[in-house]
């Protein structure tokens, strides 16, 4: 087996893996997040306690947000590198009208988990400084998520012209130095 089939069988490894650890490391994050906001809620925590499940609502999607760019990014890489021909049709493939439509960064999900963690407040009377300090903390999350989506949706485009770049300075280099 040559070196380039060694690492294309690693890089298509590591993405099997990536994809399958963001899956469950977003079930794990999100049953400790649902526990963390179900005890504030039973137990009636000031509205400042909301930031403890806020802050494992976030940590969650940075995870999830990771796992998914590294992949996306080696996605590309195999692309560009490889020739890889799964990437190649996946990227052309694109979103056919009528397609189930997939959101791998669970945006739906952490948004929903973000108005929900806010349930606590329905439960005490917080007041005004506190409505603040947690209102700003959850919008901040929200804006968090939404701007990875837009960021992971140009992602593809972006790697690819970028991994393109790099790939012809290597080839050029490569010329120069064959022809001095």
């Amino acid at each position: 087996m040559t070196r380039e089939q060694e690492e294309y069988r690693a890089l298509r490894a590591t993405i099997r893996e990536r994809g399958t650890a963001r899956v469950c490391l977003f079930a794990a994050g999100m049953a400790a997040w649902a526990a963390l906001a179900v005890a504030s809620l039973a137990l009636a925590l000031p509205p400042l306690a909301t930031i403890i499940p806020l802050l494992i609502l976030a940590s969650t999607f940075e995870v999830t947000f990771a796992l998914h760019a590294g992949v996306e990014r080696l996605g590309r890489y195999l692309l560009v590198f490889h020739g890889d021909t799964w990437e190649q049709t996946a990227g052309s493939f694109g979103q056919p009208p009528g397609a189930v439509r997939l959101d791998a960064l669970f945006t739906w999900v952490f948004l929903g988990a973000a108005i929900a963690n806010l349930m606590p407040l329905l439960v005490t009377v917080p007041v005004v400084q506190e409505l603040a300090a947690v209102g700003l903390a959850h919008l901040v999350f929200v804006l968090r998520v939404l701007s990875a989506g837009r960021a992971a949706r140009l992602q593809r485009d972006v790697d690819r012209r970028r991994f393109a770049e790099v790939f012809t300075e290597i080839v050029k280099g490569i010329k120069d130095e064959a022809g001095a």
